[in-house]
């Protein structure tokens, strides 16, 4: 999917930092660390780590069955397979000492999900020699400033999650079930080319923010409704995100009115994302008129958090950089965020890429309430 060059300017960065831990060998184990440092990524179902060290060549340790669509996808030469009987953690740990790193100090993300406690003892113990270096958050930080390949691939998601909406606009019609409406969106994504059927939550909306992790429902549409849809396709493990309210009937003018202040307010939000800005600033923008108008009695979520990879893994949503008012971190030109409000039964969302010019939007469906008569 990548150029050579991609995978080599991100272990530069990749060896650059374990320059400053002072470390010989990287353990990637989540899949987003994985698949960004390798081009492959898979499933957790067994330890699957891929290795860079500060010199030398990378290298894969995988189970058999995946292998073969392991080899095709990275960009270095080895890949190191073992069979489903074998103890994944024994084999890993002999493929370190086979490459000489047996008494090296190896880094590893301690943030990961995929290094449980148990899963580092068990290491510690099978190279007794080596020193495993803590390094939490690399996994993640690494991967926060997106490449223009990385951007071009979001475009081709923001691509899916357009078309997708642009049909459930035209077709979707009263007298409709709430999961006709997320079939015919999770067809259109796979049709459109995402990696997977996977829709975000698409469910009749209430009259607060706290619709937006509901519980899929099979009610029938109809006047005075509001369909909440969010779409996240991924594009060769690249995910877009977009979400739009679908009114029932013609919305009143409280309804339109709430709609105009929230596009306005991200607007407003978006504009103001360039280099150097302090990320808690961007979310204010936003927070303190939503709350003074009384748009929204609270607000305790983010209004934003950072795109990029996603596998097979136990988090749907990437945390590791939001906008909260207490966010001291400064944007960075590359960073993608899904830009998301809600109020009073609606919501409205993008994926937004930080330039100097401010934020540009990879999704470019209209900002809009979806009217259905």
């Amino acid at each position: 999917m990548f150029e050579r060059a991609e995978f080599e300017a991100r272990a530069a960065r990749a060896r650059a930092d374990m320059k400053r831990a002072g470390v010989d060998l990287l353990l990637a184990a989540s899949a987003e660390f994985v698949g960004w440092l390798s081009g492959y990524t898979i499933s957790e179902t067994m330890f699957r780590p891929c290795f860079l060290p500060l010199s030398g060549k990378a290298w894969f340790v995988i189970r058999d069955l995946d292998a073969a669509p392991c080899r095709d996808a990275v960009w270095f030469d080895t890949v190191e397979a073992y069979d489903d009987s074998d103890d994944p953690v024994v084999v890993t740990a002999h493929s370190i000492a086979a490459h000489g790193f047996g008494a090296a100090r190896i880094g590893y993300d301690s943030a990961s999900y995929s290094m449980t406690p148990d899963l580092l003892a068990r290491l510690q113990a099978a190279l007794p020699e080596a020193s495993f270096v803590a390094m939490p958050g690399i996994g993640d930080a690494l991967r926060w400033v997106k490449s223009p390949a990385e951007i071009a691939v979001m475009e081709r998601a923001a691509a899916i999650a357009d078309a997708t909406m642009e049909e459930l606009a035209e077709k979707l019609k009263p007298g409709m079930t709430v999961r006709q409406a997320t079939a015919m969106a999770a067809t259109r994504m796979v049709m459109e080319g995402s990696d997977n059927s996977r829709t975000g939550p698409i469910l009749k909306s209430g009259g607060n923010h706290e619709f937006l992790h509901g519980a899929p429902q099979d009610e029938t549409l109809g006047p005075g409704d509001i369909l909440h849809v969010e779409l996240t396709p991924e594009y060769r493990t690249y995910s877009a995100r977009m979400m739009r309210p679908v009114v029932f009937g013609a919305p009143g003018p409280e309804i339109r009115h709430v709609a105009e202040r929230l596009i306005a307010l991200q607007d407003a939000q978006m504009a103001a994302m360039k280099p150097g800005v302090r990320a808690g600033d961007i979310d204010t923008i936003l927070r303190g008129p939503l709350l003074e108008e009384g748009l929204r009695k609270t607000f305790p979520n983010v209004s934003g958090y950072t795109l990029g990879i996603y596998g097979r893994t136990p988090r749907v949503s990437d945390f590791s950089r939001v906008l909260l008012p207490g966010a001291d971190w400064p944007l960075e030109t590359g960073m993608v965020f899904h830009l998301y409000v809600s109020a009073q039964g609606l919501g409205f969302s993008e994926t937004v890429a930080v330039t100097p010019d401010g934020g540009r939007r990879l999704t470019s469906f209209p900002r809009r309430l979806i009217v259905v008569s």
